[in-house]
């Protein structure tokens, strides 16, 4: 008998390898996420394609594969929403129609010309002014999808980036809505004064501008995603909508709610992404915890000076202390919910 037929053929590999040796049929999202980050492909010696010494290769050396978080097998985590691109389009559109017939029906109401005079002013300064520090997030929030160690982290910051630019779409066509309606208060014209100049405005802006240098992406994901923005979003979208409810703004009241899916869905991706790094190397609660310490006092006093626009509304305010303490309530929620080694120690701030 010949050498060659006493050799057993070499078993074809199945169509979905790539994820191992696995019994079933990847997901949709699975298969649509799956080696998508090519800067992570195997069998090179480095991200793009360049000199490894180059600054591109060595900037994703120094602050993704040499960052202080790190774990195992990235390639296990899941986004909790295993949102595929074509889903997510199918899901934001049925927002959009949503958006699309509130806005309709409340400018057939002419209800823009019913609001008084203060609570114009507060939308000038809590509402169409959030143009400036949305693009900051926007801006961090692709940072963190290219520079993700993977696939599965890069797709729901994208996604997350993508929510930004729609919540600043929306915010921008308000703008021009209260602009036409009362065309002298300031819409459309004076927000870059109010960002760059009130002392209300300045604590955020602060914390946004410093969260675009925190270039280890793991930093960058703890300073937005896990501080800033889920206590900005408690200010601007919860808190402010609820204070629009009761001086008689539902319009703003239902788009503000709308706006909450969307960083709802970013915090679930955002505290799982935690609490997988802590589970697969608990040591990684130290790492977190030491951002979450830095960037905290930043997003309160954010929290803070913005809740002084609320308080400063005689009709239906509420203390900027409040505010503020309501805001760390709702990030310590988070971080509490996905490892309670991440909540921080004193009682009053998850209260």
């Amino acid at each position: 008998m010949s050498a060659t037929t006493d050799q057993p053929a070499k078993r074809r590999l199945r169509t979905w390898s790539a994820f191992g040796d696995i019994k079933r049929r990847p997901s949709d999202y699975e298969i649509g996420t799956q080696g998508m980050n090519y800067t992570l492909r195997e069998g090179r010696k480095a991200p793009f394609e360049q000199n490894p010494s180059s600054p591109a290769n060595l900037w994703m050396q120094t602050y993704r594969d040499d960052s202080p978080l790190q774990v195992d097998d990235w390639e296990s985590f899941r986004d909790p929403d295993m949102l595929s691109y074509r889903a997510y389009v199918t899901q934001q559109h049925e927002q959009e129609t949503k958006v699309g017939g509130v806005l309709e029906q409340y400018a057939a109401a002419n209800a823009d010309a019913q609001l008084p005079p203060e609570w114009r002013a507060t939308l000038a300064r809590l509402f169409t002014t959030t143009r400036y520090p949305l693009h900051g997030a926007q801006q961090v929030q692709a940072y963190i999808g290219l520079m993700a160690p993977s696939p599965y982290i890069t797709n729901p910051a994208a996604l997350s980036a993508a929510d930004m630019l729609r919540r600043v779409t929306l915010v921008s066509y308000r703008t021009r809505e209260l602009q036409l309606a009362w065309p002298d208060d300031g819409f459309a014209t004076g927000e870059r004064a109010i960002w760059e100049l009130d002392e209300a405005w300045q604590p955020t802006r602060r914390a946004i501008e410093l969260a675009l240098t925190a270039y280890d992406w793991g930093e960058a994901f703890t300073a937005m995603n896990l501080v800033l923005l889920p206590s900005l979003d408690d200010v601007l979208l919860r808190q402010l909508g609820e204070v629009a409810r009761d001086s008689g703004d539902d319009l703003t009241w239902l788009l503000t709610s709308f706006l909450q899916r969307d960083a709802q869905r970013r915090e679930r991706w955002s505290g799982e992404l935690a609490r997988f790094v802590v589970a697969q190397r608990p040591g990684n609660a130290g790492v977190l915890r030491k951002w979450i310490d830095k960037w905290s006092p930043l997003a309160d006093e954010s929290a803070a000076g913005l809740g002084s626009v609320l308080e400063n509304y005689s009709l239906r305010g509420r203390a900027a202390s409040e505010v503020a303490a309501a805001a760390a309530a709702a990030r310590e929620r988070l971080l509490a919910g996905a490892s309670p080694g991440l909540a921080s120690a004193d009682p009053a701030a998850a209260s």
